[in-house]
């Protein structure tokens, strides 16, 4: 019996409860002696059927004489035997049976057997065998344990001896705290309790805790914890199912590391801090500590240096450090620090190779037991780290630097798959890392190109006192395109202008360079403000239209601009502005308002023309010009900033450069959004002692008398020795004046940082260089001027044009380009020009200058 296929079954104790049980009394033969009644209506055969017969009649494969011979014998041995048997009945259905052998001595002493059977059909199997159930929790794979109401453990299964390496019984008895150290005791017992007073089973807690059995390292269980209670529904005490799952709480924590990293690394464009964020990431959940140290080219955003010499080693400075506790223990290299490893550590292989090197117990000379030195993996192994990881930083096939991954106060070593996590992030931050040192360069060379554009000093003029301010945007929001200039003009007026190109960074920069050499070109015509923004709506305009054609790295051109111009002579300004933040004025000892200037549109759009405005400022007057970077802040309206910068320019007077640090001081602490740019110019005006007029009538004769007039001027001002080329000057422009201007003429001095002499009448005609034939009689005149003064030009006027000419103090003339209507630079005479030919002549409709005999 106990050798047939079907019936080899585990030896096992199997009470039987309240279910009806047949019993049959074999001799040591295997034959049967006795039959119940109950086994009559278990198997349907009567007691006349099977007394005399073999067992083997009722099994449904019946073995031969010799194998129920040795089954009985094995079992005689064993002192008894239980399990499930295949059986037939007197109809032929098979049927299997719970069955139990044991075996029987009468008086002589000869064995007899008794067996004891159930049906298993109709009947639940764990109701036939609870030493089944048994069994099962016995052998189970997953950890079972029994606690009673003390939270005491009365029982384990031998899954759980296997895994602890504890025998069964070395657990009886003992705490929570005695056997899973590590876990949080209270809060794990007060969940057990719940449980205990409700009933309610907790299914699927993670717990992790430091079981001694795991050497200091980790261990996960996935637990289920339910009540067992008595027939009568008292609580006895919890039955706990537990799972180790500490490979895939681990692989879990591993990937929540590198998610950390993909939300944390790179999140600036900061090299220093995406190195910071490497180690912030990897502390304290995958390290002790780590250091990130970058070749010094990285920081200034140049390429870096290819892989280190190996018969050298690599100095590094540290850009990221992070430790558990309060500091980093035994470290002797600060962030901003430079960190030298010889060429046999692990840093300097990891660099010349390119690969990982993992050192899981550090031993006397971690490089390779080369000679000792200032070695500072030393050091750390000195201050009680034993484990590292040295990771190359690399991106697009350059070296950038090294991450150190240590371990100390957690007693478990690196292994390989840690060594894997750590490769994965620092190639994550390494990429960040070099979009950071990318970002850095453009950025730098943005600022530079910038810097390089805006104006490098105060140009010489006398009309206002100026002062300047330029701040560029954060990193993060890269460098604008917001310029000044001071830009002296004919008549010792002087222009100022205020700009901001759309858009941040090179190409901004770039344009923010062609817009102001355009300015100060026009401003050099002695344009109208008015007229100035359409000349320079219709470049940007055509800027734009080549730019479109440049596909997609093309940037959108577009620029906001304020122009104005003031007279110190009259004290007359005139503004107009392009869709830019409406200019301030601050008056001496009074209030400071906003001049409400006709808005525009910005450039570019060439929708609508724009319009001057024109009005007179007191001496002293405070015109600050600014972008909207001054007045901009975060939850902060245009209104409330433009109130915050006339607050900080109320007050008493101040000279122009510490009104500009009061304006600054009041800025947000935060670096701006965008770039701020503030140009604050205090008026001046020149007295009736450094300006002189007259009116000049259209006869020859006033000629004469224009020059006694001007040698007077001359000798009461001082400037005696400027009498010979001002009476030049003075000769020529008002006898061209006379002869082609219209009346009124009038001739006017300025004595400012040059002698200025102005001839304006109501005529548009517009005189320039020509060269003349070498028999015109004529037309010398403007080519005499040209060589002895300055400068000289023409501007128009609402009511004609002004001729200009600037004579030095020096008496020295310093060529500059010439300024006037519509360039005019085909004639001017430079030093070492041909020489032209010796007579010049100008005449026609459009009038003339000549010289007269």
């Amino acid at each position: 019996m106990a050798n047939t296929e079907e019936s080899q079954v585990t030896a096992v104790a199997m009470p039987f409860g309240a279910v009806e049980t047949a019993t049959a009394l074999l001799d040591a033969h295997g034959v049967v002696t006795g039959w119940s009644a109950p086994a009559t209506r278990l198997l349907g055969f009567a007691a006349a059927d099977v007394l005399g017969a073999p067992v083997g009649k009722l099994l449904a494969v019946a073995p031969d004489a010799r194998g129920v011979a040795a089954a009985l014998e094995w079992i005689r041995d064993e002192g008894g035997w239980a399990g499930l048997v295949p059986a037939v009945t007197r109809e032929g259905r098979r049927v299997h049976l719970g069955v139990r052998v044991n075996a029987v001595t009468d008086g002589e002493g000869t064995a007899r057997w008794v067996v004891s059977a159930v049906g298993t059909e109709g009947v639940p199997w764990w109701g036939a065998s609870g030493s089944v159930i048994e069994r099962m929790f016995a052998l189970a794979p997953m950890g079972m344990a029994v606690l009673n109401s003390d939270l005491r453990y009365v029982w384990v299964n031998a899954a759980t001896a296997r895994a602890s390496g504890i025998p069964a019984d070395k657990w009886l008895g003992r705490s929570l705290a005695e056997m899973l150290p590590g876990i949080d005791v209270e809060a794990v017992e007060a969940e057990l309790r719940a449980v205990l007073d409700t009933g309610v089973p907790l299914l699927g807690r993670e717990y992790v805790n430091q079981p001694p059995w795991k050497a200091g390292q980790e261990q996960a269980l996935l637990a289920s914890v339910f009540r067992l209670d008595d027939a009568a529904g008292n609580p006895l005490g919890l039955c706990t199912m537990a799972n180790d799952i500490t490979d895939r709480f681990l692989a879990k924590r591993r990937l929540d590391l590198l998610d950390q990293a993909g939300e944390r690394i790179g999140r600036t464009l900061d090299v220093a801090q995406t190195a910071q964020d490497l180690a912030d990431v990897a502390v304290p959940e995958f390290a002790d500590l780590v250091t990130v140290d970058l070749l010094d080219p990285v920081f200034r955003g140049d390429e870096p240096q290819p892989a280190p010499d190996p018969r050298a080693g690599v100095v590094l400075r540290r850009a990221g450090l992070r430790s558990v506790g309060d500091g980093p223990p035994g470290t002797p290299v600060e962030v901003g620090q430079t960190a030298a490893h010889p060429a046999t550590s692990p840093v300097a292989r990891a660099l010349r190779t390119g690969r990982p090197r993992l050192v899981a117990r550090l031993g006397p000379h971690p490089g390779d037991g080369g000679a000792p030195g200032p070695d500072p993996i030393a050091r750390m192994r000195e201050a009680g780290f034993h484990s590292l990881m040295a990771v190359p930083l690399r991106a697009r096939g350059s070296h950038l630097g090294a991450a150190l991954f240590w371990r100390g106060p957690r007693p478990q070593p690196f292994q390989d798959t840690d060594l894997a996590l750590a490769t994965e992030l620092t190639s994550r931050a390494a990429v960040a890392v070099d979009n950071a040192r990318r970002f850095t360069r453009e950025h730098n060379a943005a600022l530079t190109l910038q810097r390089d554009l805006l104006p490098q000093g105060a140009p010489e003029q006398t009309a206002v006192e100026a002062a300047s301010l330029y701040l560029p945007a954060d990193a993060k929001a890269g460098v604008g395109g917001d310029w000044f200039d001071v830009i002296p003009l004919s008549g010792a007026r002087v222009g100022l202008v205020v700009g901001d190109v759309v858009g941040h960074g090179i190409h901004a920069a770039a344009t923010m360079g062609r817009l102001r050499t355009a300015v100060q070109t026009l401003a050099g015509l002695d344009l109208a403000p008015d007229e100035l923004l359409a000349h320079l709506d219709g470049l940007i305009g055509r800027l734009a239209e080549s730019e479109g054609h440049g596909g997609a790295e093309a940037g959108v051109v577009g620029a906001t601009c304020l122009y104005a111009v003031y007279d110190p002579v009259s004290r007359r300004c005139a503004l107009a502005r392009a869709g830019h933040p409406p200019p301030l004025v601050a008056v001496p000892g009074g209030p400071v308002h906003v001049l409400e200037l006709p808005s525009g549109p910005p450039l570019g759009l060439g929708s609508q023309p724009f319009e001057s405005t024109e009005l007179t400022l007191d001496e002293g007057s405070a015109l600050v010009l600014y972008t909207n970077g001054l007045i901009a802040a975060p939850g902060l309206d245009a209104d409330a900033g433009i109130e915050r910068l006339c607050a900080a320019l109320a007050g008493p007077d101040r000279p122009a450069k510490a009104l500009c640090d009061r304006v600054m001081e009041t800025l947000p602490a935060n670096p701006p959004d965008d770039d701020v740019a503030l140009l604050l110019a205090r008026t001046r005006a020149l007295g009736a002692g450094q300006v002189a007029s007259r009116e000049i009538s259209r006869d020859p004769a006033a000629v004469s008398d224009a020059r006694a007039w001007a040698l007077d001027t001359l000798g009461e001002w001082g400037l005696d020795e400027l009498a010979f080329t001002a009476e030049l000057v003075v000769s020529e422009l008002v006898t061209n004046a006379v002869r082609y201007g219209s009346p009124p003429i009038r001739l006017r001095l300025i004595r400012e940082r040059a002698l200025i002499c102005e001839v304006s009448d109501h005529s548009s005609t517009s005189p320039h260089l020509r060269r003349a034939g070498t028999t015109d009689e004529g037309g010398r005149g403007l080519f005499l001027v040209a060589h002895v003064v300055q400068d000289w030009g023409t501007r128009y006027t609402p009511e004609g044009k002004t001729v200009w000419a600037e004579q030095p103090f020096d008496r020295a003339p310093r060529r500059r380009p010439r300024r006037g209507p519509g360039g005019g630079h085909g004639g001017r005479l430079t030093p070492g020009a041909p020489r032209p030919a010796p007579f010049m002549s100008r005449s026609g409709p459009t009038g003339s200058i000549g010289v007269t005999p």
